[in-house]
């Protein structure tokens, strides 16, 4: 008498399996839907200029997009001065009310005021879009400093001293405020273990370059939160 696997074609069996890996891939991309809050994998690569706020909040939609997070509005944590007869613009109200979420599902913060406060941003959370941990200080290389351009809380800085790489549209002169993902620096104080401002970017060809970026711990890595 024939066994079940003899009845069973090898085609059936193929298409059965494909069906069963296609159910079995689809909670991956339902927890990447789900996704609100991210480190971006990689840079605009230009230094502190992004193309503005508008090349910044791209760039973190085309990286949300291509992981499967796209059908939100992404924005880039950042904040701009006032200048030429603007207004600044703070980064904690570009990015929405929260709760935000990696793409493990572990919630970053549940509102803008806790995520100014006490957040559960670390180097384990902090994860790119990918689901990647950010490499910290320790590893090589290094890349925990984070573009904001913000004060502590979330705010723009006045007018005066560049900290935004001339809002996000200069590779050379001025500098940018990072933060810190991993939460760690050089010393034991508020500021080293800030994720949003930790200290201005430096360097020999006046801190917004991409070499200058990396000389410090960084890449011109963005955060990411969807506004929506």
């Amino acid at each position: 008498m024939p066994t079940l696997a003899q009845i069973i074609s090898p085609v059936g069996l193929i298409a059965a399996a494909a069906a069963f890996a296609s159910v079995a891939a689809q909670p991956a991309q339902a927890q990447s839907a789900s996704t609100t809050f991210f480190v971006t994998s990689v840079g605009i690569g230009n230094g502190g200029n992004l193309g503005g706020l508008a090349g910044a909040d791209n760039h973190c939609q085309t990286l949300a997009q291509a992981a499967g997070a796209g059908a939100k509005t992404w924005r880039a944590y950042l904040s701009t001065q006032p200048a030429d007869g603007k207004p600044a613009v703070n980064a904690r109200d570009r990015i929405g009310k929260g709760p935000w979420q990696n793409s493990k599902g572990a919630v970053i913060a549940k509102d803008v005021a806790e995520l100014h406060g006490a957040n559960n941003l670390t180097k384990q959370t902090a994860l790119s879009e990918k689901g990647d941990v950010n490499n910290g200080r320790g590893d090589t290389p290094n890349r925990h400093d984070v573009l904001t351009g913000s004060q502590a809380d979330g705010t723009a800085f006045a007018a005066g001293d560049d900290r935004t790489c001339k809002n996000w549209t200069s590779s050379t002169q001025g500098a940018a405020m990072v933060g810190h993902s991993d939460r760690i620096g050089l010393r034991d104080d508020d500021a080293s273990k800030s994720w949003n401002s930790s200290h201005p970017s430096r360097g020999p060809d006046g801190g917004c370059s991409q070499p200058d970026l990396k000389s410090t711990g960084g890449d011109g890595l963005m955060y990411c939160f969807a506004a929506n």
